[in-house]
């Protein structure tokens, strides 16, 4: 079996603010072979990662992202929401973590919030990537497909509210994707069957607490996204897959 990827969600997030340099670093410290984050475009046109669609409620400012240019944002407090200890945690350039960790050896699934900076982003993984252990990610078919046009041999991975299905298999596959990722809520054996049929591999988003965890782990899946990368790794230390 490939290797089982324990994806930090946004970091170590149960730990640490999101999407912050601290919480990427926590993860690591906890075991996560993979970290998941969020990519969004400043007024000025930088990338920056930032989940939500407001920082409202994730800063000590209001608004969104696209709403600031870039020196504004890092200005802001990203850290107190979480817990007053990581007060002056600054927002991330997505350049600045590409250099700090692409070159690990951790897999990274890199998920589009928008459409219209794809190759911004494609070129910053390329100055520290050689592309084998990255996955581009979206809930945007229409960003997964610039991405397709732009570079033919990066991973890709579609996100989906929906169940798997031959309809969104057919689409993935029309863009030469590589992963599907639906949530484990209500992913079934039957749905992951499906798409190994097709050469598609799954990854589950959505895994809310630790009995979900050890429900879908025994899954034929290639990896989860969790907010607490230890007790994956503990699940996964304890189990002869790996």
């Amino acid at each position: 079996m490939n290797k089982f990827i324990n994806y930090a969600h946004r970091g170590a997030s149960s730990y640490a603010p999101e999407n912050t340099m601290i919480a990427f670093q926590k993860a690591i410290e906890l075991g996560a072979n993979g970290i998941e984050l969020d990519l969004q475009q400043t007024k000025d046109g930088k990338i920056v990662i930032f989940h939500d669609e407001k920082i409202d409620n994730k800063s000590n400012g209001i608004g969104k992202i696209e709403d600031y240019n870039y020196s504004d944002l890092y200005n802001m407090d990203f850290g107190s929401w979480f817990n007053t200890k990581f007060k002056g945690e600054h927002i991330v350039l997505f350049d600045s973590f590409a250099k700090e960790y692409l070159n690990k050896n951790l897999t990274f699934a890199i998920e589009l919030k928008g459409v219209g900076y794809e190759k911004q982003v494609l070129d910053i993984i390329n100055k520290y990537s050689n592309l084998n252990n990255i996955y581009i990610t979206s809930f945007k078919y229409e960003a997964l497909e610039n991405i397709r046009k732009i570079d033919s041999n990066i991973k890709i991975s579609w996100l989906i509210q929906e169940k798997i299905n031959e309809n969104n298999l057919t689409k993935l596959l029309k863009i030469n994707g590589n992963q599907i990722c639906p949530s484990a809520a209500n992913v079934t054996p039957e749905e992951i069957k499906l798409a190994n049929s097709k050469g598609i591999g799954v990854r589950l988003w959505g895994v809310s607490d630790e009995e979900l965890m050890k429900k879908v782990y025994k899954l034929n899946i290639d990896g989860m996204t969790v907010n607490f990368p230890d007790k994956l790794k503990t699940l996964l230390d304890d189990d002869t897959r790996m």
